[in-house]
């Protein structure tokens, strides 16, 4: 089996610095002076490992340096190399240029975002393709749900394919709160549903009044002299509407005693307005996919997590349901920390209305 790799070196690059994004040159050198680490290597690492673990007569095929190469002997394997090279720090171009410069491959792997979904989507890949997710938004439905996940994928892949599509945004747009993910194209996947995190889906149908209910609700649970972490979302802006407070849509907010105390932090911005402190977050699921950490809000990291005495989810009923009863899902790049997060959760779904759910890590063999 010959399994391509190419890795998007800065993906995920502006998640935890807040910065809801990680396109551009400046943003990277934000995001770097925000204290941001690139973990997109690491993601692609532990994908590699568990492939090789199940199947070791697999032969990884990459390009030099930190868009693959690094990452394969990070796993502590031997890659086959071809000839490219990308730029310091390595653009669209440069992964468009690597993904046609392996060739024919059995499978391609590729670690980063929606953007480098449509990278490679423009690339034109020869064969199926699976994404290892390392970006701050994961909305395309050609992931694995976790790095070990895509990596366990690729070794069951026995040729069995599916279609998935490829969404992006606008990234200016969405910093500044405008979201509207446009549908590009799609990509030939393997045909592993319970591995693939499918595509996000919007929360626009909920009925307004059942949103508001759900901000009552944790509002109503708000003890004094607790701080309070919002996560992005149309239902957590929604619990600062009920407090009087304008919170950000898609920036991740500290309130204490119904005042908002930080406004679309980062996560060392987090980090300084939470220790100290008793803390409770407010986190709410990425419909279709049912995410509550990892996606879109890596401010609020393991770090800050450690510092978190208790985790509320919110979730309207419908879309709950729309999971199937597939589980909660959290992806924070810690397994110590996703461990912790693990087991039964309640979600608050309306006005004195709450379910218990099961939380998993990601990277967790689902088996439906």
């Amino acid at each position: 089996m010959r399994v391509g790799l190419i890795v998007n070196p800065v993906a995920g690059l502006g998640g935890a610095a807040g910065l809801k994004g990680s396109d551009g040159a400046d943003v990277q050198r934000e995001a770097l002076a925000r204290g941001a680490i690139a973990r997109a290597g690491e993601r692609a690492a532990v994908a590699v490992r568990a492939l090789l673990a199940a199947r070791p007569d697999a032969t990884v095929v990459t390009v030099p340096g930190a868009m693959g190469e690094s990452s394969v002997r990070a796993a502590g394997a031997v890659p086959e190399l071809v000839a490219c090279e990308p730029g310091e720090p390595s653009s669209s171009a440069d992964t468009r240029a690597c993904v046609r410069a392996l060739g024919a491959v059995d499978l391609l792997l590729f670690a980063g975002g929606d953007g480098t979904a449509r990278d490679v989507l423009d690339a034109g890949p020869s064969g199926p393709v699976l994404g290892i997710p390392a970006g701050v938004k994961v909305y395309s439905g050609c992931f694995a749900v976790g790095p070990a996940a895509a990596g366990h994928a690729a070794a069951e892949f026995a040729g069995d394919t599916a279609e998935a599509e490829v969404v992006d945004l606008d990234e200016q747009a969405y910093r500044e709160g405008r979201v509207s993910p446009r549908l590009y194209g799609t990509l030939t996947v393997p045909a592993a549903r319970v591995r693939l995190s499918g595509r996000k889906t919007g929360s626009s149908g909920a009925a307004p009044e059942t949103v508001e209910g759900i901000a009552r609700e944790v509002v109503a649970r708000m003890r004094p002299g607790v701080r309070y972490i919002l996560g992005p979302g149309t239902t957590t802006r929604a619990v600062g509407r009920a407090l009087g407070a304008e919170s950000t849509l898609l920036g991740v907010d500290v309130v204490a005693d119904g005042v908002p105390i930080g406004v679309d932090l980062s996560e060392r911005a987090l980090l300084d307005l939470v220790d100290g402190h008793e803390v409770e977050a407010v986190v709410s699921v990425i419909g279709g996919q049912g995410f509550v950490l990892g996606r879109g809000n890596q401010q609020i990291s393991p770090s800050v997590l450690a510092r978190v005495h208790g985790l509320t989810v919110l979730a309207t009923r419908t879309k709950l349901a729309a999971l199937g009863g597939r589980p909660l899902l959290a992806d924070t790049g810690d397994p110590a920390t996703d461990a912790r997060l693990s087991g039964f959760v309640r979600v608050v779904t309306g006005y004195r209305e709450s379910v218990p759910y099961r939380i998993v890590p990601a990277n967790e063999e689902c088996s439906g």
